[in-house]
């Protein structure tokens, strides 16, 4: 027998100084039974640092020809694709035929490196494509606030990002492997 998602309630407040992006989204997460708490809270950062009022959490791992979260423009073009984890070439050489920004959070530590290791040479040429990669430590971290009703601060100045959940704070640091152009 299938087991359902896991509904998380999350009201996430993001105060972006880089972006001048200062907005709270409540957002109902449905978390597939096979998805980590760590991919959870990495999905919850991911939509903190592309936040805007028309971004959306999609059905993700259950669908494989939508990105995890994305934002479409008025007309129904896709502006952003959001991708989690170590997506292959092939996935994201579509991706960034489809969307105008093309976002990659790998995370996991060394598979990621090596993961970078092996595709990046492929995927170099796509000026729209953005990689940044999240610390095996800092997603290890975060994995430990998730719960299922959250109250999420995420505060991002000059790349940095601090996270807090209740008393906890956590910093996280991205690191970015490609820019886009």
């Amino acid at each position: 027998m299938a087991q359902n998602a896991t509904i998380y309630k999350v009201e996430l407040s993001v105060s972006d100084m880089d972006r001048h992006y200062y907005e709270t989204h409540k957002l109902t997460i449905a978390k597939h039974p096979s998805e980590t708490d760590e991919r959870l809270m990495v999905r919850i950062l991911a939509f903190a640092l592309n936040a805007h009022e028309n971004l959306e959490m999609t059905k993700g791992l259950s669908t494989d020809d939508e990105p995890d979260i994305w934002q479409k423009s008025l007309s129904g073009e896709l502006d952003v694709w959001v991708a989690l984890g170590l997506p292959s070439e092939k996935v994201m050489r579509q991706s960034c035929g489809k969307a105008r920004k093309v976002m990659v959070y790998p995370y996991g530590g060394k598979p990621a490196e090596i993961w970078w290791d092996k595709i990046k040479n492929s995927v170099i040429r796509f000026d729209n494509l953005q990689v940044i990669n999240l610390s095996e430590q800092d997603t290890d971290t975060l994995s430990k606030l998730a719960a299922r009703a959250m109250k999420v601060q995420i505060n991002i100045q000059e790349g940095d990002v601090m996270v807090s959940v209740g008393d906890t704070i956590v910093y996280v640091t991205p690191l970015t492997w490609k820019a886009a152009a």
